[in-house]
């Protein structure tokens, strides 16, 4: 099963063809079963951009339609992933990082993130294997 989950970074790189995301990575999303946006990154997005922490090539509002171009499914949060949320380890208070981690583990994806950081921990127990760093080809090629 090669089902993902990206982050935001890894998004917007893979939807822009910035030449950021390595090549496998590319490859790799190209190739899976499913890939998967969460509406939580989005919310992110916007937040982002609206205090001046995010710039995009184009308009915010062209990111469906280069959603649906990409076969990228969005993500919702639904009530389990707030749960495992809410039991996460605190070693990482970032809310956006850990819902994406929560719902990479409820929906059994592989989440792809640009900065690996302290994913590893937030996921103990349950295995790196579900955690692939996109600037990497280390772990990429295992999924």
């Amino acid at each position: 099963m090669n089902r993902l989950l990206l982050d935001t970074h890894a998004f917007i790189w893979f939807v822009s063809n910035d030449a950021t995301l390595p090549v496998l990575t590319r490859e790799k999303i190209e190739s899976a079963e499913a890939v998967f946006f969460s509406i939580a990154s989005l919310w992110e997005m916007a937040i982002k951009l609206n205090i001046g922490k995010l710039s995009l090539q184009g308009a915010f509002e062209e990111i469906q339609p280069k959603l649906i171009a990409a076969g990228i499914t969005i993500l919702s949060i639904n009530f389990t992933d707030t749960v495992q949320f809410r039991y996460l380890p605190l070693h990482h208070r970032d809310p956006f990082d850990r819902i994406l981690v929560a719902q990479a583990m409820n929906h059994s994806l592989v989440l792809i993130v640009v900065i690996r950081l302290l994913m590893p921990i937030m996921f103990s127990g349950f295995g790196n294997e579900k955690v692939a760093t996109a600037r990497s080809t280390k772990h990429i090629s295992d999924i």
